[in-house]
């Protein structure tokens, strides 16, 4: 990159000039304005090197044109660019509508051309002008690039490097989910702001009500101080995802008003504790440098060797599974159930969403409270929309299980992640009861369920230990005519089996097989969640690797189905003390206190496999701490999670100096001893959660330092990781 080209020196074309001149010793930038004035500031400023009065002048020779003017003015710019601009020159825009700035190009040219990428910033101010350049308005902020099919990679890798060299992060979106995402986060926001401010300047004594308002009529309004026709023509550009947005909040308003009117104390307290429980999850996403604007949040994790142990006392959230099940079998019940210990993570919210879609009134999640107001078997509504799933595999498989029951058509999409995962291993086995459910061409998401069909019982012998197949047949079973069976070739999980009994239902086990019979009712009851051994198992690991570690963790769920992380590491020597062993709500739980202990290598046992499918990425760390070789078989399910989990920790562990090699089904690690120390490095987390966590356990006995990358869906399962880590020792940074 050497001239950049900026057309439009507004807020964000200006500031983009600033962090560049801030950030850059040789790039040569020219601007462009309408207004002689501004281009003199500019340069008055040294914001830019040379000033053009017209586009085909500033255009000449870029190697990168960036569109930073008002969404009204870009097709006519766009024009000029278009004719005037070099055969090699990447054009790039700031808009913050992304459908109106495709069809604006589809009106001049055939397609998009491969060299145009649009984008979008989410940063900004309620000031304007060359004079609120703010060379720092892009650190640590989130860049929306959408680019077509067409688009040229290069071209995105150059527009890519141009933001993050100005601290931003840069992920990447569809131009329609885009448009729906900022119209209610960023656009709706500001009309409403406006027309509060607008409503009140009417009132003959605005002034007096001006005068006494308080911080939060301050704080909400500040941004109807941004400038009018910027909004103007977003308002126009985004027009209809905007008019949704505001349907949806009238109709919400609405609501409000009655239940105010009426005097209903309730309903107001339920809906400023759901909307106050909101805010809370997103302030702790993006405290975690996690953001929740797009699908994919770049995040980096840094961590360094630990020179002192892992020590303390903490309580990590409770267990992803049951919290799961807790909402769909409490949103099926007769009666309201409460839930304590709830995991707040954006898995088991994406299933909180996913029932009130389908109409079920769900109270919280509030420090771990969460009241559900079931419906019944029968209660449930066809959602308006698709439901989105983001992250989480297990609520798009057991929800097929449940929606293969219902009346109504429905549809399950996630983010990019769970859109590779294979949805057929839970869709063939419902279709042999009668469910009609389609996927991808691959056998991925989206999943499309027809409702209305009548399902049969049956047995199934299932191929692959899989709880969250299991579940979905046992689900789908409560609507079935008869018995509907299911056997494992291994054990699995069975949080389904004890909860359906909690609520009442039952469920018959023998050996390996469990079995319901349909048609019955479930009743409400309260749950209490324990915590997550899943969860637990990284600082488990990190307790017993690191010299000098004394850590207890409290109120863990050891069920029998989950326990194999505890058995495996016991059979490599690791000092593990199960203390206060106790049942609650129907679920083992215990404290657990773990010390360092020199570590050997084993043949996992393949009965022991199943019980800890979740836990052998940062197994697989273990085993590189330990004294010979630890072979893993029978775990090849490892290879349909998040990502391969196979294949991403023998990447990254080879990266860090590991002797490993990969199999069909597990992997072979030569371990280094009390006295390995893992290499430092860069590797990559592949969107996946526990990839990202036992790479950061590996850190913890490394030699310079390892670097993650793609860790923010670590929020998905354990969303305050990033605080326990560092509580008990971990020397962790990150970073967008």
């Amino acid at each position: 990159m050497k001239r950049l080209s900026v057309i439009g020196l507004g807020l964000i074309g200006a500031s983009c000039c600033a962090a560049i001149k801030k950030r850059t010793q040789d790039w040569t930038i020219a601007g462009y304005s309408r207004t002689e004035a501004t281009r003199q500031q500019a340069l008055a400023k040294g914001l830019i090197d040379q000033s053009f009065d017209s586009i085909a002048g500033v255009v000449q020779d870029a190697d990168l044109i960036l569109i930073a003017v008002p969404m009204g003015q870009f097709l006519s710019v766009f024009k000029d660019v278009d004719v005037a601009r070099n055969p090699e020159s990447v054009v790039t825009d700031a808009g913050s509508t992304k459908g109106s700035v495709i069809r604006d190009i589809g009106s001049v040219c055939d397609s998009i051309p491969s060299w145009f990428v649009p984008g979008h910033p989410i940063a900004g101010s309620e000031q304007s002008g060359v004079d609120a350049a703010n060379p720092d308005l892009y650190v640590d902020h989130q860049v929306i690039l959408t680019p077509d099919t067409n688009t040229a990679a290069d071209a995105i890798r150059l527009v890519s490097s141009f933001w993050e060299t100005q601290g931003a992060s840069v992920s990447q979106m569809d131009a329609e989910r885009h448009d729906e995402v900022l119209a209610l986060t960023s656009h709706l926001p500001h009309v409403l702001a406006f027309n509060l401010v607008h409503a009140l300047s009417d009132d003959d004594e605005h002034l007096e009500i001006f005068r006494y308002a308080a911080g939060g009529f301050r704080d909400f309004t500040r941004i109807a101080a941004s400038d009018p026709v910027m909004w103007r023509d977003i308002s126009l550009a985004n027009q209809h995802a905007i008019l949704e947005g505001i349907d949806r909040f009238a109709e919400r308003l609405n609501q409000m008003r009655d239940a105010i009117s009426r005097g209903d104390g309730e309903w107001i307290m339920r809906s400023f504790e759901r909307a106050r429980a909101a805010r809370t999850l997103f302030s702790s996403l993006t405290d975690q440098g996690a953001h929740p604007v797009t699908e994919t949040h770049p995040s980096v994790f840094t961590i360094t060797e630990a020179h002192q142990g892992i020590r303390g006392t903490i309580r990590v959230p409770g267990d992803k599974s049951i919290s799961h099940r807790s909402i769909m079998l409490g949103a099926l019940a007769d009666g309201v159930t409460t839930v304590d210990g709830f995991l707040e993570g954006e898995d088991a919210i994406a299933t909180v969403q996913a029932f009130r879609d389908m109409g079920v009134q769900i109270d919280g999640p509030i420090e771990g409270r969460v009241t559900v107001h079931g419906v019944g078997c029968d209660g449930l509504k066809a959602p308006a929309a698709p439901l989105y799933m983001g992250n989480s595999g297990t609520s798009m498989r057991l929800l097929s299980g449940i929606l293969a029951g219902q009346s109504f058509d429905s549809e399950l999409t996630g983010d990019t992640s769970l859109s590779r995962r294979p949805m057929r291993r839970v869709s063939e086995p419902l279709a042999r009861l009668g469910a009609v459910i389609t996927t991808s061409e691959d056998g991925t998401p989206p999943v499309k369920i027809t409702g209305g069909k009548s399902l049969s019982g049956c047995h199934t012998d299932m191929q692959v230990a899989s709880a969250q197949v299991k579940s979905a047949l046992l689900l789908a079973g409560l609507y079935a005519d008869g018995e509907t069976s299911v056997t494992e070739p291994a054990p699995t999980r069975d949080h389904t089996e004890r909860m359906l009994q909690g609520f009442g239902y039952p469920v018959q086990r023998q050996g390996a097989t469990a079995s319901v019979v349909g048609g019955g009712r479930l009743t409400a009851c309260h749950i209490d969640v324990p915590s997550d051994i899943s969860s637990a198992a990284f600082f488990l690991v990190a307790a017993s690797i690191v010299p000098g570690s004394d850590l207890t963790l409290s109120h863990v769920g050891i069920n029998p189905t989950r326990v194999g992380i505890l058995e495996i590491l016991k059979l490599m020597g690791a000092d593990i003390e199960v203390l206060n062993a106790r049942e609650v709500g129907g679920e083992p739980v215990a404290d657990l206190r773990v010390r360092h202990a020199p570590l050997k290598g084993i043949n996992v046992p393949e009965a022991l496999v199943p019980l800890a499918i979740d836990e052998f990425p940062v197994l697989f760390v273990a085993a590189c701490c330990a004294s010979g070789v630890t072979q893993v078989t029978g775990a090849e399910e490892l290879r349909v999670k998040e990502s391969d989990r196979i294949q991403s920790m023998v990447d990254g562990l080879k990266a860090l100096g590991v002797s490993i090699e990969g199999t069909p089904d597990g992997a072979l690690i030569q371990g280094g001893g009390p006295e390995f120390r893992f290499g430092s490095g860069t590797v990559e987390a592949y969107e996946d959660h526990r990839i990202a966590m036992a790479f950061s356990v590996a850190g913890l006995m490394s030699d310079g330092g390892v670097i993650v990358n793609d860790c923010a869906n670590v929020a998905t399962s354990f969303p305050n990781f990033v605080g326990l880590a560092r509580e008990t020792g971990f020397p962790l940074t990150v970073s967008s």
